[in-house]
């Protein structure tokens, strides 16, 4: 198999399909922690370790006879399972353009490679059967590393596939259960980590939704039926809007913070607020309440101090921006509904968020501590979150801000072995505080290595009761690393056992 063109295709078709599983499958579909794709990662499973056995054999094996045939019925049965992982692709997800680009090429690579390959074949099908060592130098070298690479991807995705079931978030309309019946709620953000979550409750419950985003087709894959709009102005002055969440906002930790990006953050949030201030002026019916987004880093950076939402700030850009999103949303206010100001802390679940961006490293035991790691980290579990809105919602009591965190704080060091040990992994590493600082500025010494320790007073006064206050058994169950039960409820049922 001395064939330098190949080899040439050889390798592109392992640099492109190296670029599809982390780009695609690890990075934007995540699909390791996607329950809906459980057939996907099977055959993605089967399909990697016939990809092992196949890059093994090119490299150092030349298979005469009977063996000829094995690897043939090899490569014919990736065929079949590619075609077949297409099709479940199509059924089960929205795929973005450069997977189905990648796709289209890597199957084109991989028919030029066939057909190049298939006179070889077909000569040492008809010698004496045996396996025949043969090295090729480099090429064999590599041919061995993409051979360990898709065999580890194999078993992992075999395993994801395995964890699916346990992934299993319960019934959504379950989280709104305490909302009257038959309710319009407008949700701006509604496509986002939280919003898509809540808008599903809602509509599984049977209220009316309708949802606002900049970009129409991310609406797609929201639980239907939902009005989406893209502009405020589309709601009528005599629609019925029973209650707003505003949640909408540039994300903060997705890049470095300069001058454009500051005043992104700033203005998303700020403008989008006011717009909803606009809308509530022209409703005929007023809501009764505005639920608004805010952030724990209203509270700037305070290291070890408890912080109540009675406590005063410290500067820092968080601080800003949470302060003039709450000033804007208290400007609402006047027109004689409740304001609602969620300072929300870290929100985990296996979707999206902080959380998602970790759990690949992590899996792969290349986790660690950030900085120090006695920041603090103030945490709620997205489901809780979703039941702290609908309280808010619906509890005339809470007015102002709120403090929507579980009760326990962590210090980052607290939250790496939690992380770790619910993904069976270790975590040794430790990502030095000067070079996060350097490399990525303000952005990570107010977001990564500075944090509060904020507790729900409110909430907790007003006896609200949250499912997951720990965190180590929270990561557990939502990574489907034991039954999907809340803690709460498996301790309540334990009691009275």
């Amino acid at each position: 198999m001395d064939n330098p063109l190949l080899w040439s295709l050889i390798s592109l078709q392992i640099v492109m399909g190296a670029f599809d599983m982390l780009v695609h499958h690890e990075g934007s579909e995540r699909l390791a922690w996607r329950a809906s794709q459980k057939t996907e990662l099977r055959l993605h499973g089967v399909r990697n370790f016939f990809y092992a056995l196949i890059f093994l054999c090119f490299g150092w094996l030349e298979t005469h006879g009977v063996f000829a045939v094995v690897l043939a019925v090899i490569l014919a049965a990736e065929v079949l399972i590619t075609l077949w992982d297409f099709v479940e692709e199509d059924l089960t997800r929205k795929l973005p353009w450069t997977e189905r680009i990648n796709h289209t090429l890597l199957a084109l690579n991989y028919g030029a490679i066939l057909a190049l390959f298939a006179p070889t074949l077909w000569a040492w099908a008809l010698l004496p059967s045996a396996l025949v060592p043969v090295s090729y130098g480099w090429l064999s070298v590599l041919a061995t590393v993409s051979s360990l690479g898709v065999g580890v991807f194999s078993a992992r995705d075999l395993l994801a596939a395995a964890r699916s079931d346990r992934l299993s978030r319960g019934d959504p309309a379950a989280l709104v259960a305490d909302l009257p019946p038959r309710q319009h709620i407008l949700v701006t953000g509604g496509t986002g980590f939280v919003g898509r979550r809540l808008v599903e409750a809602l509509v599984t419950a049977g209220h009316q939704v309708t949802v606002l985003t900049r970009d129409a087709r991310r609406a797609d894959d929201l639980t239907h039926p939902v009005r989406v709009i893209t502009r405020l102005d589309q709601v009528h002055g005599q629609d019925r809007v029973d209650a707003i969440v505003n949640l909408a906002g540039d994300p903060v930790a997705n890049g470095l913070w300069t001058p454009k990006k500051r005043a992104r953050i700033l203005a998303s949030r700020v403008d989008m607020t006011n717009a909803v201030h606009a809308l509530v002026t022209r409703l005929e019916r007023k809501p009764r309440c505005l639920i608004n987004g805010s952030a724990v880093g209203w509270y700037g950076l305070r290291g070890d101090e408890k912080l109540t939402e009675e406590a005063a700030p410290s500067p820092a850009f968080v601080h800003d921006v949470c302060d003039r999103w709450e000033r804007a949303a208290g400007s609402v206010a006047k027109e004689k509904l409740r304001v609602v100001c969620l300072r929300i802390g870290l929100v985990l679940g296996v979707e999206g968020g902080m959380l998602a961006r970790l759990l690949t490293p992590f899996e792969f035991g290349v986790g660690g501590v950030m900085g120090s790691g006695r920041q603090w980290m103030s945490w709620i579990e997205r489901d809780d979150l979703i039941r702290v809105i609908v309280r808010t919602m619906t509890d005339a009591s809470l007015e102002g801000p709120v403090n929507a965190t579980a009760p326990n704080p962590v210090r980052n060091a607290d939250f790496t072995r939690a992380l770790a040990g619910a993904l069976h992994r270790p975590a040794v590493l430790r990502f030095p505080e000067g070079v996060l600082s350097r490399v990525l500025g303000d952005m990570g010494r107010e977001t990564m290595l500075g944090g509060q320790r904020v507790m729900p007073q409110k909430l907790l006064s007003a006896g609200f009761v949250f499912q997951h206050p720990e965190i180590g058994p929270m990561l557990k169950v939502i990574t489907g690393a034991k039954s999907g039960e809340p803690e709460r409820v498996r301790r309540d049922r334990t009691a009275t056992a």
